[in-house]
């Protein structure tokens, strides 16, 4: 066997592989949409970012104004409101562009 040999046997493995795939193309990064994880994870963030900035704004309030922590469970709960209806707005506009491939995948087959 001389060194060319493997090479060669290399490249017409590599040719066979690609002609298996076929013409498959890859899609870019940018275009794959959002795994059903990735939904979860962003909802759970936006939800724990409206309860710590009101618990921050409450703990705050009742700090400088030496109070009980009436401003801290108030704030909290406000927060928890935001995060809450953050969350409802990102489900809503999934769901929009859910249904909006669905229409186009309808009028494909029409």
């Amino acid at each position: 066997m001389t060194e060319d040999d493997p090479k060669a046997r290399l490249e017409a493995l590599e040719a066979r592989i690609a002609e298996a795939k076929g013409g498959k193309e890859e899609k870019p990064h940018t275009e794959e949409h959002y795994s059903q994880a990735h939904l979860a994870w962003r909802m759970v963030i936006e939800l724990v970012t409206g309860l710590a900035v009101g618990f921050g704004i409450g703990y705050g309030l009742d700090r400088l104004f030496g109070t009980i922590p009436i401003f801290l469970v108030l704030f909290t709960l406000l927060g928890l409101a935001a995060g809450i209806r953050v969350m409802m707005r990102s489900a809503q506009e999934v769901q929009a562009e859910h249904m909006a491939r669905e229409a186009a995948k309808d009028d494909e087959r029409s």
